[in-house]
């Protein structure tokens, strides 16, 4: 392996780093050297094939299970390397002080060549500090990056340890070489000496005198009077903010994108050490956020700052969610907080307003990167808009902000900036309210409007999107600003009137929403919160872009009658039975060819997901009619099985709170003959998603090996699904004895990975391939189902160049699902029924001579 990146790096007349050459193979050692550059790193290098390989973990290994690092890939170094302690010279690369961190040997599970190649190490360290098995995992490089990102992730093991334990890296700052800090390397570059050995830890109080003397800012090489267009000034008290007009991601390579994000906008004013967090409109809300934030910008190596960016709390899933920030703000929540920096409008006596975007985000880079989690930039991608805004709307994202590259800062709405949403949002007056019809003191839903020639102009209703705090909130809020008359300016039809209780217009909600009637009344909204940044009075109809104006051709209706509407089934996403029945109405064309016309078994959960759930296949009194009953064939003394017909039969079991919807394998036409497998693929504890996504990808190897096609969905619980359509020629014992055969041949090839025993005492660390939802009577979960469990995730089909760890088995819910299907150019499984093929007999697995 060649070393010659690493030397034509270094000028070794200069540095004490050495040479080095590439030499065979002696061990599998590995070290972690604590380096403290630009900014502090560790760096993670393993032998493997004469040299090692080196990953720069931008904040050190965590011993949490499933805590990624961020390991940037750099150039190979020689084997040498391991031992080097000491000080890089200013000027040189890499500048800045080093320690063995750690060393040791690492022991690759399978073979390191092809994992290496293929993007996913598993390997076991044995060292002095770290121990047990780890993950690197290779992540998709992004536009502009010179290297490849990887992640390096703990497994559950005897040497992890939970959140609340103490962090390794503070534990043990000291080189396992020497005994010295990089404190003490800074004090004294030179190693200590071979015949004294090791050096011991400095006391405390000899710490404290060495570092107590220079107080200033961390080092940094900015200087603003030389950014181009920067001019001396006072820092500002508050700018208006610069915002971008509505439109489509332009493709010009002129412009930058960035994700768009879901939260408030707020410019952090800073100034010797007093930090002020201003709304868009200049309020100080800097005790709405808590102390966490306004630390972090206190911490930042500067003087004095005007940054613009967006305060977010971001899901489990990693988006921001705007729900999820509301209810923090109204439990008093600021744990889970975070600025994302955009751009830099004054550092240091210099107002950098008319310098070019990316200068500006040049600076703002350097002085935000790593320091933390509560302060992140965001950085931008170069690709094609419509390149960046279909990932952002594949990934449930609410889409990107378009700027052009050389566009100095200027407040106000301008041409220079472009939003492109993935979805229908914006903001919309409160003109009334109806109460709650399951809850006192609660609302039930919002009459809304848009301004339109001064006049408030009614556009409709939205009766899900809140949790039951919201509702209640809600009420408190609008209740005692209820006026005698309707503030819109029209006569409200009987309908729209029904139950309505006008309030006056003062209060924005942020709605997302499906589309436009014909006569411009709302369709399918859903509640995301209050926009206490906005004036009523500036809130008009913003232009509808393209997907949005032809949502309403792909909806159907429905005729079914729903109850109860503003019922909650998810509480906590405010998700309720009219929200449901809204999303089954949109995604109707691509659910019903997989429960239409077949026997289906429903979770049903009478009260929400928090409730009472229990599974039901047979009549209950009061059926719908347009839930129809089907006699089994072989069962004539057993009670009717259910199926559906249409999208009433649909909404009748949204109606009858069926939340999981579990369809045989076989349709009602052809019971004995299945058209379809299942393999689910179901993780015990302690198995990481990568290796779900590599049994995944293993099951699909497996069936194509027998002719037939496999497709890929997340389960929207733990784990994942493969299916294969097949023709319908065998019956469902030799299908039931095939997909067995696949399972327990996985399992005897990797025992270690994979179990085809249900028995949850032999699952620890493995994975179940279950294969016995391919049997007679059994169902598993339909693609596009949602799940009865908390975040209302649901089951959904991708294209096998989707899986990445971004990706986990619950991460679209009902909103992200919705504005994927509106991103798709194509259905990853348009497909499905067409590729269909029949069961041949196995034949063995070819298995390479040795």
């Amino acid at each position: 392996m060649s070393l010659a990146d690493y030397r034509k790096k270094r000028d070794f007349s200069a540095t004490r780093e050495p040479q080095g050459r590439g030499a065979r193979k002696t061990c599998s050692s590995f070290v972690i050297q604590k380096h403290a550059a630009r900014r502090l790193h560790y760096d993670l290098r393993l032998e493997m094939d004469g040299v090692l390989k080196s990953w720069a973990v931008t904040r050190g290994p965590s011993l949490v299970p499933g805590e990624k690092r961020l390991a940037v890939h750099v150039e190979d170094h020689p084997l040498d390397y391991r031992n080097f302690e000491g000080v890089i010279p200013k000027g040189q690369y890499g500048a800045g002080e080093v320690i063995v961190w750690d060393k040791g040997v690492w022991i690759p599970e399978g073979d390191p060549h092809k994992a290496y190649a293929k993007g996913h190490l598993d390997f076991e360290l044995r060292g002095e500090k770290l121990r047990g098995r780890w993950h690197l995992v290779r992540m998709a490089r992004k536009p502009r990056e010179k290297h490849d990102n990887w992640l390096l992730i703990k497994s559950d093991d005897a040497f992890a340890r939970s959140p609340e334990d103490e962090d390794i890296l503070e534990e043990s700052p000291q080189s396992v070489k020497t005994g010295r800090t990089i404190g003490d390397v800074v004090a004294d570059p030179a190693p200590p000496s071979p015949n004294k050995g090791a050096r011991p830890k400095r006391a405390a109080a000899s710490r404290s005198v060495k570092t107590s003397a220079p107080t200033e800012p961390p080092a940094r090489d900015i200087d603003p009077s030389r950014v181009k267009g920067a001019r001396k000034a006072r820092l500002p008290n508050f700018v208006a903010p610069m915002q971008a007009r509505p439109g489509a991601a332009p493709t010009s390579k002129a412009w930058v994108h960035e994700i768009k994000f879901d939260g408030y906008r707020v410019q952090a004013r800073i100034e010797a050490g007093r930090v002020r967090l201003l709304s868009r409109s200049g309020l100080d809300w800097t005790k709405k956020f808590g102390d966490e934030i306004v630390a972090a910008l206190r911490a930042l190596p500067l003087g004095a700052a005007l940054i613009d960016g967006e305060i977010v709390v971001e899901t489990g899933s990693g988006a921001s969610d705007f729900s999820a920030l509301q209810a923090d703000l109204s439990a008093g929540r600021t744990d889970r907080f975070v600025y994302w920096a955009f751009d830099l409008l004054y550092l240091d006596g210099y107002d950098l307003r008319a310098a070019t975007l990316l200068e500006r985000k040049d600076v703002l880079e350097q002085l935000v990167s790593d320091v933390g989690d509560k302060i992140r930039l965001s950085g931008h991608f170069e690709d094609s808009g419509a390149v960046v805004l279909s990932h952002a709307c594949r990934l449930g994202l609410e889409g990107v902000v378009s700027k052009l590259r050389d566009s100095p800062y200027r407040s106000g709405r301008v041409k220079s900036w472009i939003k492109a949403k993935c979805f229908a949002r914006q903001e919309f007056v409160i003109g009334g309210y109806t109460p709650s019809t399951v809850s006192r003191r609660a609302i039930g839903a919002l009459a809304l409007g848009v301004y339109q020639n001064g006049v408030l102009r009614h556009v409709g209703r939205v009766g899900t999107g809140f949790t039951d705090e919201m509702a209640h909130d809600l009420f408190n809020r609008l209740d005692p600003m209820r006026i005698a008359s309707s503030p819109f300016g029209a006569r409200l039809s009987a309908e729209a009137a029904r139950h309505l209780r006008y309030v006056r217009p003062e209060l924005v909600a942020e709605v997302e929403f499906r589309g436009w009637t014909a006569d411009h009344v709302l369709r399918h909204a859903s509640f995301r919160g209050l926009r206490e940044d906005k004036d009523a009075r500036d809130v008009v109809r913003e232009k509808a872009p393209r997907a949005e104006r032809t949502a309403a051709a792909r909806a159907e209706g429905s005729t079914v009658k729903l109850t109860h509407p503003d019922r909650l089934y998810w509480p906590d996403q405010g998700v309720t039975k009219q929200g449901l029945a809204d999303y089954y109405a949109e995604i109707w064309r691509h659910i019903a060819p997989f429960i239409v016309d077949r026997p289906l078994a429903l979770l049903r959960c009478p009260n929400g997901v928090e409730g009472e759930k229990f599974f039901q296949k047979h009549a209950w009194k009061g059926i719908d009619p347009s839930i129809f009953l089907i006699d089994d064939p072989r069962e004539t003394e057993e009670e009717s099985l259910l199926s559906i017909r249409d999208l009433d039969g649909l909404i009748a079991l949204v109606q009858s709170a069926a939340l999981e919807i579990h369809p045989w394998g076989s349709t009602a036409s052809d019971w004995e003959r299945p058209d379809v497998i299942v393999m689910d693929l179901d993780p015990g504890e302690q198995v990481a998603w990568e290796s779900v996504i590599a049994a995944a990808q293993e099951t699909r190897d497996r069936l194509q090996e027998f002719g037939l096609a496999a497709f890929v969905k997340t389960s929207g619980g733990k784990g994942l699904h493969v299916m294969a359509p097949l023709t319908p020629k065998a019956e469902w014992p030799q299908v039931k004895a095939f997909t067995k055969s696949v399972a327990d041949a996985m399992a005897k090839d990797s025992p270690g990975k994979f179990v085809a025993t249900i028995a949850k005492s032999k699952r620890h660390g493995k994975i179940l391939v279950d294969y016995l939802r391919n049997q007679r009577g059994a169902t598993a979960v339909a693609p596009y189902s949602t799940r009865a469990r908390p975040g209302a995730a649901v089951s959904v089909p991708l294209a096998w160049d989707e899986l990445s760890p971004a990706i986990g088995p619950d991460y679209f819910t009902i909103v992200k699902t919705l504005a994927r299907l509106d991103s798709l150019k194509s259905d990853p499984w348009a497909d499905f029924r067409q590729a269909g093929a029949p069961i041949e007999t196995p034949k063995p697995r070819r298995t390479k001579k040795a």
